[in-house]
């Protein structure tokens, strides 16, 4: 019963009623007004969030080499080397640490300023190889999070540092650890190269923990995005770090647009729900259990 009614209560209620209220026009302060579908017919002519809806894509961008560098990561921390254990505490330790102090630390890192990453392009980065990637790029050093063309990657990033040795690192690693070794010992003897084993024997036997991965990666991807938008950005510049989630909190509880900002998280929701299903459907081909 205590279960029960903390899911009523917290969830299953305030679900419901977010459903309810996508169908009327509501400002906290007047009784709510009721629109029928107008709310989600006005999303879909909303320029602002199929842009901020390419935002959030973009940004997922980087899930496939969040997924590689952890597989591979994973692999170097199954060996047994000497204080293998301390190694993967380090790289751990970034997924434990509060995530608006990781925020800020790498906000300070990309001030254009006196952060550390310009720092070290002004300073140790020769003379000649500035110019260089300037007339190739145009912008160098970056402003980062104050420019257009540099933010998302600079987010981006910012994940990849974050999530590699984190959750991922850790499920592939108890993966690999699954895999018995007489599989490789008879790789060895016939021949095989390191590539072969990988692609014969590791990449099939961890599928099922890539499917798991990818899956909770695209719900993350399609629902993340607001802290970093929120401490770091602001969704700046011009709305270029703005994802679907921050303009649904920015809809509801900065200009009081309850009602249309039900209506886009349960758009959000159908979206990551088919994402969710297409993916299942075509995992399972490629899933060896």
């Amino acid at each position: 019963m205590p279960n029960l009614l903390g899911f009523l209560a917290f969830t299953l209620i305030p679900v419901l009623a977010s459903l309810g209220l996508s169908f009327f026009a509501w400002d906290l302060f007047t009784p709510p007004k009721f629109m029928g579908l107008h709310n989600f017919a006005a999303l879909l002519k909303d320029h602002e969030f199929w842009y901020y809806a390419f935002n959030t894509l973009f940004l997922m961008l980087g899930i496939p080499v969040n997924i590689l560098g952890s597989l591979l990561l994973a692999i170097v921390m199954n060996q047994k080397l000497r204080g293998i254990v301390v190694f993967r505490t380090i790289y751990f330790m970034p997924s434990i640490v509060a995530g608006v102090g990781t925020y800020l630390l790498w906000r300070w890192l990309y001030n254009p300023d006196y952060g550390l990453i310009n720092t070290i392009i002004t300073n140790w980065f020769p003379g000649w190889l500035n110019n260089w990637i300037r007339n190739l790029v145009g912008e160098w050093p970056p402003t980062w999070l104050t420019s257009i063309t540099w933010a998302k990657p600079a987010l981006m990033f910012m994940t990849f540092w974050t999530v590699v040795g984190g959750y991922n690192m850790i499920l592939y690693l108890a993966a690999l650890q699954g895999v018995s070794p007489e599989l490789y010992e008879a790789a060895d003897i016939d021949g095989a190269s390191a590539r072969q084993k990988f692609w014969a024997i590791t990449w099939p036997l961890v599928s099922p923990t890539t499917f798991f991965i990818l899956t909770m990666s695209l719900i993350g991807g399609l629902q993340g995005g607001f802290e970093q938008a929120f401490v770091m950005t602001r969704g700046g510049p011009a709305g270029a770090t703005t994802t679907i989630s921050y303009y649904i909190y920015n809809q509801a509880f900065a200009w009081n647009h309850m009602g249309y900002a039900a209506a886009m998280a349960w758009a959000l929701f159908a979206a990551v729900f088919g994402v969710t299903l297409v993916n299942w459907r075509l995992g399972g081909r490629i899933v060896h259990y």
